[in-house]
């Protein structure tokens, strides 16, 4: 089982989406970033309050919830 100590859930902070240890930085940034080519080291100057484990943990929780299978509920 995967267990994540950074990625967080609150309805109340970024409408609910995965963000990093509560705070206003969703997962989909930091993946976003990475996907343009931004390095840690980047990320990181532009984030100061990041740790390069929340870069880390984020892409392993992307990773993770791209192989999960939606299965819908029959009516």
């Amino acid at each position: 089982m995967l267990e994540l100590k950074r990625i967080t859930f609150d309805p109340n902070v970024m409408g609910g989406k995965p963000c990093v240890r509560g705070m206003r930085i969703t997962v989909g940034t930091i993946v976003g970033l990475v996907a343009c080519g931004y390095s840690f080291a980047k990320i990181l100057d532009y984030y100061p309050y990041l740790e390069e484990d929340d870069i880390k943990e984020a892409l392993t929780y992307a990773a993770w919830r791209s192989e999960e299978v939606e299965v819908p509920f029959a009516a």
